[in-house]
């Protein structure tokens, strides 16, 4: 496994190793995992184990209203990001989205009202995608659109454990989930704008 774009996200007894380039994912003991040479480490906090018995929430909030202009730009955005999903080697394809979600890291931060509208606009113009469509596609088309808006989206893509998976989301400038369900705060964001690594806090850049 590559170390260059690596993230070990790091408990007491055990550890996920993501690697940015290929999307492989590894859970390791915490002991063998913090041995892979350059890569960022994310701390996640001890949770009481249950093993998998706690029921996690799959619900999205109730779709609201969009204005006309931004599910008018969602259509190409939506399309673009299903090309770039679709276009080249298989095992790149992860790293193409994480691109595509960070293109815009050096833009102004998007409002919440923004990154909302993306959000809400991608999920209406996906619907009939004839193909996989999953959180890690529909957050960049949503960071895709809000940088064809010239705002920076907070991309998150994160993990969880017990049991152990992964998700991607936007956040707003404040690190709060937008438009995901409330257990998205259980996920602790291993890669960002800024690469991977523990979130940082949304730079203030000018106008």
């Amino acid at each position: 496994m590559s170390r260059t774009n690596t993230v070990v996200a790091r408990a007491s007894h055990a550890s996920v190793v993501i690697d940015y380039d290929t999307g492989m994912t590894e859970l390791r003991p915490t002991s063998d995992a913090v041995t892979a040479l350059g890569a960022s480490v994310v701390d996640l906090p001890d949770a009481v184990m249950t093993w998998g018995t706690v029921e996690q929430s799959a619900d999205l909030p109730a779709p609201a209203p969009v204005p006309m202009r931004w599910r008018v730009i969602a259509v190409p955005v939506v399309l673009a990001t299903a090309t770039t999903w679709a276009v080249g080697r298989r095992r790149n394809r992860f790293a193409r989205l994480v691109r595509l979600a960070c293109s815009g890291r050096d833009l102004p931060p998007a409002t919440t009202s923004q990154a909302r509208y993306a959000v809400r606009a991608v999920r209406w113009a996906a619907q009939l995608l004839p193909m996989r469509w999953a959180c890690l596609e529909d957050s960049t088309a949503a960071a895709l659109m809000l940088t064809v808006a010239r705002r920076r989206a907070e991309w998150r893509h994160g993990v969880a454990l017990d049991p152990v998976r992964l998700h991607a989301w936007i956040a707003d400038a404040d690190g709060t989930p937008v438009e995901e369900p409330a257990d998205t705060t259980l996920y602790h964001p291993t890669y960002t704008p800024d690469g991977p690594g523990p979130a940082r806090t949304t730079r203030k850049v000018r106008p």
